[in-house]
């Protein structure tokens, strides 16, 4: 365990029967600022210093056999214990003090210079227990300038969410009248108009980017249809056929369908925005309560469908996996796709042939869920802040950022017990999230 030196240092120094003490366990052996004339070496049993300022005490270090006490005040020359030093378990010490001659002086030299390896030791070991209190409270002055920080944003997101909360209900009671008016309007004047609108009224548009590609060109070539009435149908009919009754007049069929689906969009963004305002009310909170038992490949499809504006010129490739139901708050969920998906759209505005791939999969008792997209690389040095509270990289015009976007997805996905990770190059860009299934 020793070097010979320290090992000859033991036999010359406390090898002396008579000058060994025994401590209980609990009984203090030195007090901070009291005298300390004595230089200790554990022989048996625990001990432990602490050091205290003001009211605080902090535990600063533990010794055992072998170890030293006192190689401060003892060598200092001010003889005054920097920390108290409490036996934890019944000890046993040798020691030394002042009045002790140098033992072979002419061979080893003055006292100081025997037990330099001591003081050393003794040295390192303070400074290595000062670097982690440094690393220590460099952590939590993050945490605490991240707290401030939090604190803050929910201060501004209350007063954005009262402003919202008012707005957003007049858009939702006029969004009801409005399609109360349309229904009443169509069974009058246009009866046999009031399929094509409910269809769209209660389904919106479900299939994707991809799906309305390949359908739409079967329905060109099966019925003579031009390329935009079917692609149009496409859109609005599920399935690789379309009934008669679009097809007597499609172009109206299509037009009474689009009025339809756009209500139930403008509808289904009401309610989103009301969970969004909740969530962003939240935004210092860390808990999150468990709703209902969610689909996630439903909640993706809905954020699709919330995006569908943003994707138009986005091709959306989705990859469902057989995954079980997760316990949560859909909209919080929606609202984690929604962010990530339209932040993939904002970053491909000037890339050539935009593509996100959205695959989900059950990974050792995890819901993992992969988000892609081929858009230009981020930066390590943004990938690193992407996820903090204020960041953004969009600095003008319409597309400005508050940074909270990202911000919030990590906080809800925290409070699941999840992750989120990215990683980036020149070719692709992934999100990776990764949710706990519940047993």
């Amino acid at each position: 365990m020793f070097q010979p030196d320290v090992t000859s240092l033991i036999n010359r120094y406390f090898s002396h029967p008579e000058r060994t003490i025994s401590v209980a366990a609990d009984e203090t052996l030195i007090d901070q600022n009291g005298r300390n004339e004595r230089l200790y070496y554990v022989l048996e049993g625990e001990l432990e210093g602490f050091a205290s300022a003001g009211e605080n005490t902090t535990r600063v270090f533990h010794a055992c056999q072998g170890a030293f006490i006192g190689v401060h005040s003892f060598f200092s020359g001010t003889w005054i214990a920097s920390s108290t030093v409490i036996a934890k378990t019944n000890a046993k010490l040798a020691w030394i003090d002042r009045h002790i001659p140098p033992v072979e002086q002419e061979t080893f030299g003055p006292l100081t210079a025997q037990f330099t390896p001591v003081i050393v030791n003794e040295l390192s070991r303070r400074q290595w227990r000062a670097t982690q209190e440094a690393l220590a409270k460099e952590k939590v002055l993050k945490k605490l300038y991240l707290a401030e920080q939090m604190t803050t944003l929910g201060q501004l997101a209350a007063g954005l969410a009262h402003e919202l909360n008012n707005s957003i209900g007049v858009v939702s009671s006029k969004s009801e009248r409005l399609e109360h008016i349309v229904v009443t309007l169509l069974e009058a004047l246009h009866p046999e108009a009031s399929e094509f609108f409910d269809h769209g009224l209660l389904n919106g548009q479900k299939s994707s980017s991809s799906d309305v590609r390949i359908r739409a060109k079967t329905f060109e070539k099966r019925y003579g249809l031009d390329s935009s009435t079917a692609k149009d149908l496409a859109r609005a009919v599920a399935g690789d056929s379309v009934a008669e009754q679009w097809l007597r007049n499609p172009q109206d069929a299509v037009k009474y369908w689009k009025m339809g689906r756009d209500l139930h969009d403008l509808r289904s963004a009401a309610k989103h925005t009301v969970g969004i305002v909740r969530s962003v009310k939240q935004l210092g909170r860390v808990d999150v309560d468990a709703i209902e038992d969610i689909n996630i490949n439903e909640s993706i499809n809905r954020a699709v469908a919330l995006l569908q504006s943003d994707l138009r010129t986005v091709e959306v490739r989705l990859s469902p996996g057989e995954i079980p139901p997760f316990r949560g708050s859909q909209t919080e969920l929606v609202q984690v796709w929604v962010n990530i998906i339209k932040n993939a759209c904002d970053a491909m505005n000037q890339t050539a042939a935009p593509v996100i791939e959205i695959k989900t999969r059950v990974n050792r008792n995890r819901l993992l869920v992969t988000i892609t997209n081929n858009g230009p690389e981020i930066e390590p040095n943004t990938r690193r802040r992407l996820f903090d509270p204020n960041f953004t990289t969009k600095k003008g015009g319409l597309s400005f950022g508050l940074g909270l976007g990202l911000s919030i997805v990590r906080r809800i996905i925290s409070s699941y017990g999840g992750s989120i990770a990215v990683k980036s190059d020149s070719q692709k860009t992934i999100f990776r999230i990764k949710l706990p299934i519940e047993d």
